[in-house]
């Protein structure tokens, strides 16, 4: 049989080339690339363990896949790249492969608990898994939104009303949450108290899931002397012998300002901020209050939005609040601060005792707040009530207590300071004794503090 030369050489030459691709000589066959197909999977909320759905790409030849991260993963909230490498069957003729894909991760919706209060009110906490997870929230029907109240504390619902919140986290927003509660509760009706009831036989602890304290000697705004003790604090000034706030075995709060040395003054300011707040209603304090020069008791509130807005923004009603000595007629002033009527341009009404009767003595301070009006009563005679169209003569004034927030509550007893302008000072000669009679020492009591629908 004859043999071709001409054909022959052809062969060698496209074998060559074959065997050649890539350059020089001696390389080998090149593989191919397999195409890999993965849609950007749908959006997943926090808590969500990764899948199949979200794992779910594809290859053009056999082979297999390797995740990161792997099915079963929790992905923290916000945008997360998902990666996959695919190895084929057939190594000789195809090369491993990775892509990447976006997978936004939601923030999880809210959840709601309630607690009970009194009289079928209740007590509604807000949480969520998501962590740093802010929640926004409503209680008037609308959808929230970032520009919604933001939720600080729990906060007491007596009335008929939907709660409405979402979660926000890492530039995501949650499904909203809504619970909506039919109670139906009448009018004046009782719907939380502290009565500060203590059956221990000594001095207590004022109740810390209500109660939480300001403390430090910060002068707080006012140029106030005293530092303000915790229970349980043993931090110098402060004592566990001699608390600044306790209940007592006779049924009252005492807060209790002293003076451990020359110089150096001791109370208390207790709040419900974190705890307790609530939205519109009746609030009463039935107190009496220590009547000398230098001390400054008060009983007032504040939005919970304070932690976002800051003061006076947030808003601050005060139902209690006097300063030194007793006066004739004695009084009580209840006043309203916010953006644009603070300070020298607050709005504040004095009351004025009856003849006789002293700030000394037990009176029940009452607040009256419904959307648009705060009113003021002592012993159940109102003495001021202001509205929205009492700012009007403030340049910028903006009325603060209708924006969706709930109020904390606070409980104090100032040393010395500043109000109005006005420098208030202790005595000058001061010895330690007990109770409000003598010497420096003196106590305000509360008896008891209720919300009414």
């Amino acid at each position: 049989m004859r043999v071709d030369a001409a054909f022959f050489t052809t062969i060698l030459a496209s074998s060559a080339l074959m065997l050649g691709c890539g350059g020089g000589g001696g390389g080998k066959i090149s593989t191919a690339v397999p195409v890999i197909t993965w849609a950007k999977p749908a959006a997943i909320t926090y808590g969500s363990a990764l899948s199949s759905t979200q794992l779910d790409a594809t290859a053009s030849v056999p082979g297999t896949f390797s995740y990161t991260p792997a099915a079963g993963t929790v992905l923290a909230a916000g945008s997360q790249t998902l990666s996959v490498t695919f190895t084929p069957t057939d190594t000789a003729d195809y090369s491993t492969a990775m892509t990447t894909v976006a997978l936004m991760v939601n923030a999880a919706p809210p959840t709601t608990s309630t607690t009970a209060a009194q009289n079928g009110a209740v007590i509604v906490s807000l949480a969520d898994t998501t962590p740093d997870a802010v929640i926004y929230y409503t209680v008037d029907g609308s959808t929230p939104t970032t520009s919604s109240q933001q939720y600080q504390a729990p906060f007491l619902v007596a009335s008929n009303l939907s709660v409405n919140a979402i979660a926000t986290a890492a530039g995501t927003s949650s499904t909203v949450t809504s619970q909506t509660f039919s109670l139906n509760i009448p009018s004046n009706t009782l719907v939380w108290s502290d009565e500060f009831d203590n059956s221990t036989g000594a001095p207590a602890q004022p109740d810390p899931t209500v109660w939480a304290y300001d403390t430090g000697n910060s002068g707080f705004g006012n140029n106030e002397l005293e530092d303000y003790c915790a229970w349980g604090s043993s931090t110098s000034p402060c004592s566990t012998t001699n608390p600044s706030a306790f209940v007592g075995t006779d049924g009252y709060l005492h807060i209790v300002a002293q003076q451990p040395s020359p110089g150096v003054y001791t109370s208390a300011r207790l709040k419900t901020q974190g705890l307790f707040s609530f939205q519109y209603g009746r609030i009463e304090f039935r107190a009496m209050v220590p009547e000398a020069q230098g001390f400054w008791p008060a009983n007032w509130l504040l939005g919970n939005n304070i932690n976002t807005v800051s003061w006076p923004a947030c808003g601050e009603m005060d139902v209690l609040e006097r300063v030194n000595a007793a006066a004739n007629p004695d009084w009580n002033e209840g006043s309203i601060h916010g953006t644009g009527f603070t300070g020298g341009t607050l709005l504040g009404t004095t009351y004025y005792f009856p003849s006789g009767q002293t700030a000394a003595q037990w009176h029940t301070y009452g607040m009256a707040w419904t959307q648009g009006k705060v009113t003021y009563y002592v012993d159940d005679t109102p003495y001021a009530t202001f509205t929205t169209a009492s700012i009007s003569g403030f340049p910028g004034a903006v009325w603060p207590f209708d924006v969706g927030q709930s109020n904390f509550i606070l409980l104090n007893l100032a040393i010395g300071g500043t109000i109005r302008g006005r420098r208030t000072e202790p005595p000058h000669s001061l010895r330690r004794c007990w109770w409000i009679t003598c010497g420096f020492t003196r106590t305000s009591l509360l008896e008891l503090l209720r919300a009414v629908s």
